[in-house]
């Protein structure tokens, strides 16, 4: 092949990856055919290595939102694309296999395995994924060393912790352990799930600090969600999931106050669950 050949050919290449980790189009979930509520999403999008909070009251819609993030339930219509993959195309099991092989997941409860050592926690995903077990192996001569190495980023290099039932661990330590096991063979999007919950104002900025700085070297987006508002600032965007009953809904923009209509339902007489994007902040480093 010519060296213009070439050229053209990663012209080409370039040119077709986006800059969207995440976006949506057109989404529309509900629980059943008969559901008085259902979640819509017009148009969303979430760029590559961005750390976004998302935040909303209680029935706001964040449960249903993150389950069709990671793939665990499917819209009834509309686009949901993860790095260039449309899951709502997606039978389950393929859902399933895609999520093993670029998202990883910090639950708000951790859903570690309580019989396993911290070691054997962290590394399961590349048992899952075979994508995750060859990045993992590119930073590190095992599984089991790249989880040593996430685990001493994270302030858990202890030998005495590294093989301990985890269920012997602190709250803080387990949430390090859940952290390093959605982290492993860098995943390209990190969803988190009010991790931060159980814990007071410094281990959290501790905590933020470290994650932040491992999705960084990993070059991981994060969806952080959370109902608190003193971490809004320290990410480079903030969106807010809003129940609407009224008949339109509208996206405010913070800087003039206008306000513009994203959306109508006039015809359905609905709870119509929407994101809507509010300010972006300014990035800043956390401590």
């Amino acid at each position: 092949m010519s060296h213009s050949a070439n050229n053209n050919l990663s012209n080409h290449l370039s040119n077709n990856i986006s800059d969207d980790i995440v976006n949506i189009a057109q989404l529309q979930f509900a629980w059943s055919a008969t559901a008085d509520a259902k979640f819509t999403i017009d148009k969303f999008s979430v760029q590559r290595g961005e750390k976004l909070f998302l935040r909303g009251p209680s029935g706001s819609g964040k449960t249903t939102f993150l389950s069709l993030l990671c793939g665990i339930i499917a819209s009834q219509s509309g686009e949901l694309n993860i790095n260039g993959e449309n899951l709502t195309a997606m039978s389950a099991s393929k859902r399933d296999q895609f999520r093993a092989d670029h998202i990883g997941v910090i639950f708000q409860m951790f859903n570690l395995i309580p019989y396993l050592s911290t070691i054997e926690n962290v590394v399961l995903p590349c048992h899952f994924s075979k994508v995750r077990k060859q990045k993992a192996l590119k930073n590190s001569a095992s599984v089991e060393d790249e989880a040593i190495r996430l685990l001493e980023h994270l302030d858990m290099g202890d030998v005495k912790l590294l093989h301990k039932p985890v269920n012997e661990l602190s709250i803080g330590q387990q949430q390090r352990v859940a952290a390093a096991r959605a982290l492993i063979g860098a995943p390209e999007l990190i969803v988190a799930d009010e991790p931060t919950s159980s814990l007071d104002s410094d281990r959290c900025q501790s905590f933020l600090n470290l994650l932040f700085k491992e999705c960084a070297e990993a070059g991981s987006t994060l969806v952080f969600v959370s109902h608190d508002m003193r971490l809004e600032n320290l990410f480079d965007r903030s969106v807010m999931l809003s129940k609407q009953s009224a008949t339109e809904l509208v996206q405010v923009n913070p800087q003039t106050s206008e306000q513009t209509t994203i959306q109508t339902n006039a015809a359905h007489h609905q709870d119509v669950i929407s994101i809507i994007a509010t300010s972006s902040s300014t990035a800043k480093g956390v401590g």
